[in-house]
């Protein structure tokens, strides 16, 4: 008998204004048919101050919306000052905490925890030894392959999760990437990610789309989606599904892949709602099955056939 479904609205990876980001979690706690709700700030530290007076609001009322509340961390820390930060969110986590860099875990360490998609893991011995540190559920790396989620599932002692949902997050550095286009600096950036509010598109030399930047963060410019996917995932144990928040109405698809975990909607119909949600967002899956990612695979199932 399958788990029941838990769907995640993961923390927002984007630079919006403060009353943006305040508003959005507000009707997720008061709308969304999601049963958790990552929050903070995962890309970039300068970005905390614009909502650190506004995170205690948000998560009363995500926990009076009845949600799960976990508290995500940066991806990279790369000075004391955020080091400094991140001791203080652990701190004063109303619950789990959510690593997402692998300096975060000695600070971790006996206190259950979740491991992020920003931590990777690719087989079941990093797996299991994560597990004995303390951590009670995993975020799995997009790029991880279906076979190998497959066989981490097996041999798993704790729930794990994918994201189904989002443009995918393929690399973090120390620099900044949209100040750089900007003829800026990183210290000097003058927040530039916060001009595009799904992150900026990067093309090739042929002037055909290929990733998103983020700051600091490197995006795949096709959106992941795998709900052709889950009803596989479930026969494998995977109960967890995450959506990457986007402008698009999130509210509206989690509603979406609810029905589909539901049995309500079929995966093609809800590839169709989608799509009318994000007609922006071009949808892949490839990763997922081991070819390019960009590519978005049907299953023979859900092409049509001429009578």
């Amino acid at each position: 008998m399958a788990m029941t479904a838990t769907l995640v609205m993961g923390p927002v990876l984007f630079h919006w204004p403060a009353e943006r980001l305040r508003d959005f979690y507000f009707r997720v706690a008061d709308e969304a048919d999601v049963d958790v709700v990552c929050v903070g700030e995962v890309v970039c530290a300068k970005r905390m101050p614009f909502f650190s007076d506004t995170l205690p609001l948000v998560v009363e009322r995500l926990q009076a919306g009845g949600k799960q509340v976990v508290m995500s961390t940066l991806a990279l820390m790369s000075d004391a000052a955020e080091e400094v930060a991140m001791d203080a969110l652990i701190a004063t986590a109303p619950g789990l905490v959510e690593a997402n860099d692998v300096s975060v875990l000695t600070r971790l360490q006996g206190r259950p925890h979740l491991i992020g998609p920003f931590i990777n893991i690719y087989n079941e011995d990093a797996l299991a030894y994560l597990a004995g540190r303390g951590a009670v559920g995993a975020s799995l790396n997009p790029e991880v392959p279906g076979s190998v989620v497959e066989v981490l599932a097996q041999r798993s002692a704790i729930p794990l999760e994918l994201t189904v949902f989002g443009r995918l997050p393929l690399a973090i550095s120390a620099r900044c990437f949209h100040a750089r286009a900007e003829g800026r600096t990183k210290g000097n950036c003058r927040f530039a990610c916060g001009a595009d509010s799904d992150g900026r598109t990067v093309r090739t030399l042929e002037d055909a789309p290929f990733l998103a930047l983020n700051g600091l963060q490197t995006l795949s410019y096709t959106c992941g989606n795998l709900a052709h996917e889950i009803a596989g995932l479930r026969r494998q144990g995977i109960a967890r599904f995450r959506l990457s928040p986007h402008s698009g109405d999130m509210v509206a698809t989690a509603a979406i892949f609810r029905s589909l975990v539901d049995g309500v909607l079929s995966s093609s119909e809800a590839v169709a709602q989608l799509a009318r949600l994000h007609p922006d967002l071009p949808f892949a899956n490839g990763l997922h099955h081991g070819v390019p990612g960009h590519r978005f695979v049907v299953p023979a199932s859900e092409i049509p056939h001429a009578l």
